[in-house]
């Protein structure tokens, strides 16, 4: 994959969100996140453990440092919630992945997570000129599913046994996109739902 370009100094907001580049400071904030450990059967890591937390942070910081992901704190009027990255992004087929999200389950179904993709989406298509977004998520987490599908994001298919989550289950991973020709409807959507 390809470095992705981003302004340290750039952050994105919308409506009472703010997505923050991810900083080692953010750990404590975190820390007051991270349970109850169920919220992570979805997840590749449990990180309701803390060194798992550590680990992942760490990670995300190192992934950023090589430009290949670009990691953010979710905040809602400027309390972290939660966390998303940009990645995988290739200059050639002119495509980025959305992923790596969660948000604490205080604040889901509030709008944190429409308004982040939103904000992600906008970036990439009116900063980077991307073609293709691309989401994926576990099959079953049908939270996630119902929400990319209200969005607007488009299902493509599943990937069997995909990925190795938490508590030794593999997942199937279905895909979603959103391509360019379609943002405009996907922005005028996303307003008539949230202004």
């Amino acid at each position: 994959m390809n470095a992705i370009p981003f302004d340290t100094t750039t952050e994105l907001k919308s409506l009472g969100v703010t997505l923050k580049l991810l900083e080692r400071s953010d750990f404590s904030a975190f820390l007051k996140l991270q349970r109850p450990q169920s919220m992570w059967r979805y997840f590749t890591q449990d990180l309701s453990i803390d060194s798992e937390l550590l680990l992942w942070l760490n990670n995300a910081i190192q992934a950023w440092n090589e430009r290949q992901r670009v990691p953010f704190s979710i905040k809602v009027d400027n309390k972290i919630v939660g966390s998303t990255s940009l990645g995988n992004y290739s200059i050639r087929d002119n495509r980025i992945e959305i992923g790596w999200t969660w948000i604490a389950p205080g604040h889901q179904g509030k709008g944190a997570n429409d308004r982040s993709k939103f904000l992600l989406c906008e970036y990439v298509f009116e900063s980077l000129n991307i073609q293709r977004v691309e989401i994926k998520t576990d099959v079953t987490n049908t939270f996630s599913c119902a929400a990319l599908d209200r969005m607007g994001f488009v299902p493509e298919g599943v990937l069997r046994s995909h990925t190795q989550v938490t508590f030794g289950r593999r997942r199937d991973s279905i895909y979603y996109s959103l391509l360019r020709p379609e943002w405009s409807h996907f922005q005028d959507n996303f307003k008539s739902r949230f202004q």
